[in-house]
């Protein structure tokens, strides 16, 4: 399928959800506000609408045209932000709407004798439910746009060599240096990272979004970052993007653009690092939509002889990778690339994202066998220029002995 064919799909989706919205919307307003206007309602509701729904119709008709939406903060703010935030109110909202009539189903007989006082109950309600997404998602998006929490991971190990205990990784990823996150993120970011003064510092790839002009911005950010035991870093899919197809110029100019900030983008490679006598193996694995690693080079790589402390990082947990760490006796696998979900929607005892389709493994911590694998939330952003419920984050992972 193609991508024109799955986004137009996505805002088929997105189109219905809105319709039910809407009316659902509509209904509740006018129940709990009898006395309302209903003339100049819907001229107003009807011209809103028209305006938070101008950004996809303006993608089509640039995509029909070949042309593409100005890379400029007057569109984002006038167009593409007001289009997302209120879809994600939307969302948002319509998850819980269903709770409303399972809880009907419930008191059903209760529900028949005391019809209307319970409906009265359920417009204010829901009512309610939406001015508080309404308030809610907006907030939240500005809240984690600029708040970078720090996450900390304690791995311990049966008779971990001395000199590693409180031995200090710290883990980022996904920087997607663009528009969005501009210096000012990066520099705040990068500044959070040298202020915990990490051992070592491993990147879980995605140093840009995919325009080249920020392949310098980023490296030279990454570049100050300090750290005793040096900084190193995987691929990431979008750093292959720059210069779409030309895979192989997008990552060797991301590669050349660090590597002169002394920070090595590994490719299939184990790397042994000698902290004071003990023995940490590092294995740096390619695992991205454009460049997987064979099966055969794999198991080679994997089946190298394995140190005091075995580190995999790579930017996707997935193609059976982390299972098979796990039987070669690595201690932690590191990854990034979900943006810890990067929407995530708030419903009961889930976190619902539609990274979920892709993966489970979305953010945290998950043992497989005797590994930790540690994937984190990182830093930028990817296709929505927005994050919700998904605040950025520093890892930092204390190595202990038991």
């Amino acid at each position: 399928m193609s991508f024109a064919s799955r986004t137009i799909i996505v805002f088929v989706i997105m189109l219905l959800l809105e319709y039910y919205f809407v009316k659902k919307a509509g209904r509740t307003i006018t129940s709990v506000y009898p006395d309302i206007n209903w003339k100049r309602f819907n001229i107003l509701r009807n011209l809103t609408l028209i305006y938070l729904n101008l950004y996809p119709v303006i993608l089509l008709v640039l995509y029909i045209s070949n042309s593409k939406l100005p890379d400029t903060w007057y569109a984002d703010w006038f167009l593409t932000y007001p289009f997302w935030v209120y879809i994600f109110i939307v969302i948002q909202s319509v998850l819980f709407f269903p709770l409303f009539l399972i809880v009907k189903g419930i008191i059903y007989p209760l529900y028949k004798k005391h019809k209307d006082g319970y409906l009265k109950i359920e417009n204010k309600l829901l009512l309610g439910l939406i001015v508080f997404f309404i308030l809610y998602v907006p907030t939240r998006i500005i809240f984690d746009y600029y708040k970078v929490s720090i996450r900390n991971v304690v791995f311990t190990k049966q008779g971990l060599n001395p000199v590693l205990d409180n031995f200090r990784i710290i883990l980022i990823s996904d920087i997607h240096a663009d528009r969005h996150t501009d210096t000012n993120r990066l520099e705040n970011y990068i500044n959070k990272v040298n202020s915990l003064k990490p051992d070592l510092v491993l990147i879980g790839g995605d140093m840009i979004s995919g325009n080249p002009q920020y392949i310098d911005t980023a490296a030279k950010y990454i570049g100050m970052i300090k750290s005793k035991y040096g900084v190193y870093s995987c691929r990431g899919d979008h750093d292959y993007w720059s210069y779409r197809p030309d895979f192989q110029r997008s990552i060797s100019e991301i590669t050349d653009a660090l590597g002169r900030e002394n920070v090595p983008m590994l490719h299939n490679e184990n790397l042994r690092l000698d902290i004071r006598g003990a023995k940490v193996l590092i294995t740096f694995v390619t695992y991205t939509y454009p460049d997987k690693i064979n099966p055969v080079e794999l198991n080679s790589l994997l089946s190298d002889k394995k140190g005091d402390l075995n580190l995999l990082l790579l930017h996707q947990p997935e193609g059976g990778i982390p299972q098979k760490a796990a039987s070669k006796d690595y201690d932690l696998m590191l990854a990034g690339h979900t943006h810890g979900g990067q929407i995530t929607f708030l419903f009961p005892f889930i976190n619902l994202s539609p990274t979920l389709i892709e993966t489970r493994f979305v953010r945290g911590n998950f043992h497989i066998g005797n590994m930790l694998l540690v994937v984190t939330r990182g830093l930028g952003m990817s296709i929505v220029p927005i994050r919700l419920n998904s605040t950025p984050e520093i890892t930092i992972i204390t190595i202990m002995g038991k």
